[in-house]
């Protein structure tokens, strides 16, 4: 009895994943013989990759596995060499005497299924997972380090230098037997540290020794055990050669940047190295734009987190035809991306954008952007002044650091432009003070300012582990919370997984406290009332502080007591 197998689409469409109104279309592509059935309704966006998977799963007669559930068996991992798993795109998911089970995502690709049993040297029990989830799961786990150590050997990293012209000159760093140990070492971190959605690298000395530390999510991590101080020296010095650094200078701080190019992909460094008693210590800050470009596609004042009812007051603000909006926060604390957000938002191809950045961290279309470039004299005053003969209708300020810079700001606000940029302030109130320093007129300021918007970044729980907790009374009530309000929803503690490193957290979102500028708080800072009458008359006109919106996500579950009061405190 001939068995009949059913096609991919007949199947899709069965299982309500398809519309039969899109067949036209995709046996039109199927035409050009470029790409397979599965693949075009991918690239068109007709299914999801678990849709086709699963439709893989039913075609084939096979398991259907789900790997975010899944947890990485270390042992088995630890036993198959690390290129063995890349090369091969499996997920080993279990070993006996007679057979491997592994994950795959195409179970028609024959070849390399049956050279992959000759090397185990015994039969695959075959199990169909999503190709992203793959990917995911090979980049999650212990076993991660294991695996760029192995496999570092296989890149090639590109240094880019720029010279006086602005031309790329590419002078490639093999990976070879010969190559330095240290090298291996800088490259197999920044590797490790991409994989792990660092932002930050540090290189610190103890007496204890080297410590490598990550900042994922804002917090550091050790990213392995501490190596001997032998190590210090000779690390900084690679590190200053690549920056174009002075390496006979180690008394006084230096800071530079690099570029690396990885594959097809570029990213961009910058390093400060600091003198300290030990020697030096160096911290190198990742600029993945085109990581950063993959999180900010149809970014939305919506996805950055904030409560449905600040966005909303937002909005109102960055549609206005003139004025200036105020970012403030520490570094780290989201202000770029709320302001790229806002402008994604506002742009809509009718009025000229034109933002001065430190540095540009990731290109949006249809916007004229000026990184500075202080070594050429290219500062936020020098090019802020360029940008008003530009004839630009909307003006992004990176950050405002000195009298000048903000002294051109507000006239520019107050000339019938719309100013977005960012300060260092503690919160909003603090931002008044800072610009009235800088000899700021307070009448001018207040008249151009449409509103001040602090932000902090908390960590988001992991939802795969996060578990439930009661806090007693007394701890809620220190830390400002009403405990009535508290029984009555669910309150989650971090734990740690797989899926999130172990650390409990995945990704943060903002917390904000909106200022408008109402007719009466601007009577008060032009009268320089105290502080405390800003507060209360804030409050009045519907403000939330920092720490109350934090409150609100801790009571929403998607954060911890512990995480809220690391970010913020009780007033």
């Amino acid at each position: 009895m001939n068995f009949q197998r059913k096609d991919i689409g007949t199947i899709l469409i069965e299982r309500g994943s398809l519309a039969a109104a899109h067949l036209p279309l995709i046996l039109e592509k199927l035409a050009t013989g470029e790409q397979r059935f599965g693949k075009i309704c991918l690239s068109e966006g007709l299914i999801t990759e678990e849709d086709l998977a699963r439709a893989l799963a039913e075609q084939f007669g096979l398991e259907y596995v789900d790997l975010r559930s899944c947890k990485a068996d270390e042992g088995l991992l630890a036993t198959l060499p690390a290129d063995f798993i890349r090369r091969f795109r499996i997920v080993p998911l279990g070993m006996d005497a007679d057979t491997l089970t592994v994950a795959v995502s195409d179970p028609t690709d024959v070849l390399r299924l049956d050279e992959l049993e000759l090397l185990v040297d015994r039969p695959l029990k075959i199990k169909i997972a999503a190709e992203s989830a793959i990917t995911d799961f090979l980049k999650t786990g212990t076993a991660t380090s294991r695996v760029l150590r192995e496999v570092s050997e296989d890149f090639m990293l590109q240094l880019v230098k720029e010279n006086d012209h602005g031309e790329e000159i590419l002078t490639v760093e093999s990976i070879s037997e010969d190559t330095s140990p240290i090298i291996k070492l800088l490259n197999t971190t920044i590797l490790d540290a991409m994989n792990r959605r660092a932002s930050d690298i540090h290189i610190e000395t103890s007496p204890e020794g080297v410590f490598i530390k990550y900042r994922i999510d804002g917090v550091l991590y050790e990213a392995s055990e501490p190596m001997g101080m032998q190590f210090q020296a000779p690390i900084i010095s690679r590190l200053k050669v690549m920056s174009e650094l002075d390496i006979s200078e180690r008394r006084i701080p230096q800071d530079g940047r690099f570029k690396i190019r990885l594959g097809e992909k570029a990213i961009d460094f910058r390093i400060s190295i600091m003198p300290s008693v030990l020697g030096e210590d160096a911290v190198i800050r990742i600029l993945d734009k085109e990581t950063i470009a993959s999180n900010l596609k149809g970014l939305t004042l919506e996805s950055l987190g904030m409560s449905k009812r600040e966005i909303l007051r937002l909005r109102k603000k960055i549609h206005e035809p003139y004025g200036m909006i105020l970012v403030t926060g520490p570094t780290g604390s989201g202000k770029s991306t709320t302001l790229y957000a806002a402008l994604t938002e506002i742009h809509t191809g009718e009025e000229k954008i034109v933002t001065i950045e430190d540095p540009v961290e990731y290109m949006l279309r249809g916007i004229l952007q000026i990184p500075v470039n202080e070594k050429k004299g290219l500062t936020f005053a020098r090019g802020l002044r360029s940008i008003l003969r530009h004839d630009p209708d909307k003006i992004m300020v990176g950050e405002i650091r000195d009298s000048e810079t903000a002294q051109i700001a507000v006239q520019s606000a107050l000339t019938g432009h719309l100013v977005f940029t960012t300060v260092h302030a503690n919160n909003v109130f603090d931002v008044i003070g800072r610009f009235i320093h800088m000899g700021i007129d307070p009448y001018n300021f207040v008249s151009c300012l449409n509103c001040i918007m602090a932000q902090r970044l908390v960590r988001r729980l992991c939802p795969k582990c996060r578990r439930p907790t009661d806090y007693p009374d007394t701890v809620l009530a220190d830390s400002g919370i009403n405990p009535e309000l508290a029984r009555e929803v669910v309150l989650y503690e971090a734990t740690g997984c797989d899926a999130c490193n172990g650390t409990g957290y995945r990704g943060r979102t903002a917390i904000v406290e909106l200022m408008d500028m109402t007719d009466d708080i601007r009577d008060l800072i032009i009268g320089k009332a105290s502080t405390t009458e800003l507060k209360q008359k804030a409050r009045e006109s519907g403000v939330i502080f920092l720490r109350e919106s934090a409150i609100e996500k801790l009571l929403d579950g998607e954060t911890t007591l512990r995480e809220i009061n690391r970010v913020t405190f009780v007033e």
